[in-house]
This record gives structure tokens, C-alpha cells and sequence, in this order.
């Protein structure tokens, strides 16, 4: 069975990436944004819809910047293998949620959608400067990460 999600790397006026940080079943998670394709999804179309549902931003895909070329079993069940694509994104317009300067600083509502659902998420930027593949959670995003790296020249 195939996993396949859908990633955006957002950078901002300021020169800062934007990340996710989850809860998800009790385990703390720093990621990029994006999720699961559905059936009948393009990976494009993915990666908008995430971003809408997750965010409420609309966001235009400007380029692929790296997709999975290795065998990665799926975190959450080995029975499943990986398969990540990665693409830069810029937003259409303005970020609408509030933004977290902080990781894993959930409020009382994100803690009670955990509560029902067995995660929640919020979404900070990293400044440029200090930005490091390190600070992410998942195997793939640390490689996707240092291909951005190398791309930009940091």
C-alpha cells in the first residue's frame, strides 16, 4: 500500500519558512505543510486544497523541489510505504489564522480537538537564519529541507 502526501515550502517577505507543528496521538511533530492525496487528486490540486483546508489561504504552486526516490516505511503503519512530493509555494494572499511564534503552543481549543480527534496542529515561521533541516520531525522533510538549502544558497 502507498502513502502518497503532498508538501508546500512557503517562504515569506521576511525571508521565513513556514512550518506545522502537530500533535498527533500524543507525539510531537514539526513539519512542512500539506497532507494526503485523495483518489482522484492530482498532486497540485493537493497541495491547494491542503493549504485551504489547513490554513485558509490560497496558494499558487511556483515549482517541484524534490519527491521521494528511496524506500521510506510510513511512520504510523510499516505496512505502508512513503512516497512524499515537495513543492514551492507562494500565498495569493494575506495569512487570515494566528500564527504562533513558538512551537507546539496550542490553546485550549487545539488541545480539546486533540482530545476528539487525536491531533491538532499550528503554524509558525522559522526565520531564514536559522532554519536547519534538524528542527523538522519526519525523515523525508529533513532531506526535502536541505535540497531547499542547497536550492536557495543557505
Amino acid at each position: 500500500m502507498f502513502n502518497i502526501r503532498v508538501y508546500g515550502l512557503l517562504i515569506n517577505n521576511n525571508q521565513e519558512i513556514l512550518v506545522s507543528d502537530e500533535l498527533i496521538k500524543g507525539k510531537y511533530y514539526t513539519k512542512f505543510c500539506g497532507g494526503g492525496l485523495e483518489f482522484g487528486e492530482g498532486t497540485l490540486e493537493c497541495l491547494i486544497r491542503e493549504f485551504k483546508e489547513e490554513m485558509d489561504l490560497s496558494i499558487e504552486v511556483v515549482e517541484h523541489l524534490y519527491t521521494t526516490d528511496y524506500y521510506q516505511p510510513s511512520m504510523f503503519n510499516p505496512q505502508h510505504q512513503m512516497m512524499s512530493i515537495y513543492y514551492i509555494v507562494r500565498a495569493l494572499e494575506p495569512i487570515k489564522i494566528k500564527l504562533k511564534e513558538t512551537a507546539f503552543d496550542f490553546d485550549e481549543g487545539q488541545l480539546k480537538k486533540h482530545a476528539e480527534t487525536g491531533q491538532t496542529e499550528s503554524f509558525r515561521f522559522i526565520p531564514q537564519h536559522i532554519f536547519s533541516p534538524d528542527l523538522l520531525s519526519l525523515p523525508i522533510d529533513k532531506i526535502a529541507a536541505k535540497v531547499f538549502k542547497d536550492k536557495i544558497g543557505l
